[in-house]
């Protein structure tokens, strides 16, 4: 009877414990959750208007709904998770505004997942794009259409691999290697 009493009490830790490490650190919920995303293509402030009387001028940014592709794309590759689809580089028409869109995307869920942009290879070993990267932000959604704002200061030629990043665990879901296309 007393072992009873003791086993008990160890196995309900024992049970605690492990859904712990199931849920709250290994997040094998997330295997069974999609997060679906699908934001329209941006829209980018065009030149700046001056209007107003007498010589007054004030200035306004208009939208415009037009988007240039940039001359950068690439396919997403796997690494540890399966992934498809495509990322793209679209920029303002003369507003220097410049977004990453994932288009058509789809992988794994997972925890903590991050966007960097990597001047690693697209095949290197993933310790190598934690190194030095560029962070755009958590993954909006592991499936559909998103965009990231690219800061101006970003040299793509430099920084030219995404990388689909889990921040908890140090893995590489996927890569795109973004090329010119001009």
């Amino acid at each position: 009877m007393r072992k009873r009493r003791v086993l008990v009490p160890v196995g309900i830790v024992a049970v605690a414990v492990s859904a712990w490490l199931a849920f709250g650190y290994f997040g094998v919920q997330y295997l069974f959750i999609d997060d679906k995303v699908d934001e329209a293509v941006p829209a980018f402030a065009t030149a700046t208007t001056a209007t107003g009387e007498a010589g007054a001028i004030d200035n306004e940014r208009t939208a415009s709904s037009i988007a240039e592709v940039a001359p950068y794309r690439g396919a997403f590759v796997d690494r540890s998770h399966p992934t498809t689809g495509t990322a793209v580089v679209l920029q303002g028409a003369g507003s220097g505004e410049r977004v990453l869109r994932f288009e058509d995307f789809k992988t794994d869920n997972g925890p903590d997942l991050n966007v960097y942009l990597s001047p690693a290879p697209a095949d290197a070993a993933a310790s190598a794009f934690d190194d030095d990267f560029i962070d755009l932000g958590d993954l909006k959604g592991n499936v559909g259409n998103q965009n990231y704002d690219i800061p101006s200061d970003v040299d793509l030629d430099k920084y030219s691999t995404v990388v689909v990043w889990c921040v908890r665990f140090r893995v590489a879901f996927a890569t795109a290697a973004l090329t010119t296309t001009a």
